[in-house]
């Protein structure tokens, strides 16, 4: 369906293509979201069921653990979201559809979906750094990225995170407004023709911009917090990470190709140690794909002020929701594909026993020093 400039308004920047995919999209948001929750809350169970193994410990692998925490806490929050927002019937009772206790729970959900998402932020841009000061500085690796310091950080993300987004929690707050419904919850229409049994006053419950974000620079703090702090440093960062990662591959990949056959234990330890930083390098271009846009469109939003927020981040709200959920759920289909001792691990623990084991020899998914190889 093709909604016309009357129907929506016009969209100066962003253009009426934007806001047809708006609300074409609308349609399937719910119905497309709780797919992906269901199944990244799945994977993300079985990731921290895998890398939590004795066998697959190291600094990056807790990582990977906290970060997968963080995910399936975000999926799980997000489908009662979903079913509220999207897949009731349009002729749920207004009276229960902004009730006390839904209102609350999706304000709450823009504070706890905000907060361990930068959590993950938080945790991607941890294991870039592990990651980098493993392969381009090995040396003092062993002092800066082990398990006690790993761990810390990963704690620290989880205080520090809540904390960062506090003027988040204070741009919006609940209002209450008092409307003449039905019977059964509905608000009648102008002739009152649809009207089931006696009218009475209800009071409903609305998320609105609250009292101190409206008459001080609050939202303005906020975008920058989320567009600039959460969402643009990070991102800048992990480029910059990533680029130095890739110049350290095509390096080693030269080193490789000098090395003598006496030196092939070396070689077969590098190559390892790349299949690692390569893997890696997927879940970090992930993340740039899909958080780079919104910290734009953030950063945009307070270079050009309410109308474009209006007219385009608004319009790709559910978008760049969808985005954020198959990030979170997409990392179990890279470990799979991209670490075998990931895959042997997984089918010791959850396929069968009448099914064949592999016996290949497969690398660690993160010890960042030396190259662990696990018979299976």
């Amino acid at each position: 369906m093709v909604y016309s400039n009357e129907t929506m308004g016009y969209s100066p920047y962003c253009g009426d293509m934007v806001v047809n995919l708006r609300y074409t999209y609308e349609q399937y948001h719910g119905y497309a979201s709780l797919l992906v929750c269901a199944f990244g809350s799945v994977a993300n169970i079985l990731n921290i069921a895998v890398l939590t193994r004795k066998e697959m410990v190291s600094p990056t692998n807790a990582i990977l653990t906290g970060l997968a925490v963080a995910d399936l806490l975000v999926m799980v929050e997000y489908v009662p979201f979903a079913y509220h927002m999207y897949l009731r019937p349009d002729n749920y009772p207004r009276s229960d559809r902004f009730s006390y206790n839904w209102s609350l729970f999706v304000l709450l959900h823009s504070g706890f979906s905000q907060a361990f998402h930068t959590i993950s932020i938080w945790l991607t841009v941890t294991l870039a750094v592990w990651r980098y000061v493993a392969v381009v500085h090995p040396q003092i690796n062993r002092i800066w990225c082990r398990m006690e310091t790993t761990l810390s950080t990963i704690a620290l993300g989880y205080l520090i995170c809540p904390l960062i987004c506090i003027p988040s929690y204070l741009t919006f707050n609940l209002i209450s407004r008092v409307e003449l419904l039905d019977a059964v919850g509905n608000r009648p229409s102008a002739n009152r023709s649809d009207v089931v049994g006696p009218l009475r006053n209800v009071t409903l419950y609305f998320v609105n911009v609250s009292d101190l974000a409206a008459t001080t620079c609050l939202s303005d703090i906020v975008f920058w917090v989320y567009s600039v702090v959460i969402k643009i440093i990070p991102c800048i960062a992990l480029t910059v990470l990533s680029l130095r990662l890739i110049c350290a591959l095509l390096e080693a990949k030269q080193r490789r190709a000098k090395l003598t056959a006496s030196s092939r234990k070396s070689a077969d330890k590098e190559r390892q140690t790349d299949r690692t930083t390569r893997m890696l390098l997927a879940v970090l271009f992930l993340f740039l794909i899909t958080e780079f846009p919104q910290g734009i469109l953030g950063l945009l939003t307070l270079l050009l002020g309410k109308k474009f927020f209006q007219d385009c981040y608004q319009n790709m709200g559910d978008v760049m929701d969808m985005l954020a959920l198959v990030n979170s759920a997409i990392n179990f289909i890279l470990y799979c594909v991209m670490s075998r001792q990931f895959r042997n691990t997984f089918s010791l623990l959850f396929l069968p026993a009448w099914i064949p084991k592999s016996n290949a020899q497969g690398i660690s998914l993160g010890n960042p020093t030396t190259t662990q190889v696990t018979q299976v």
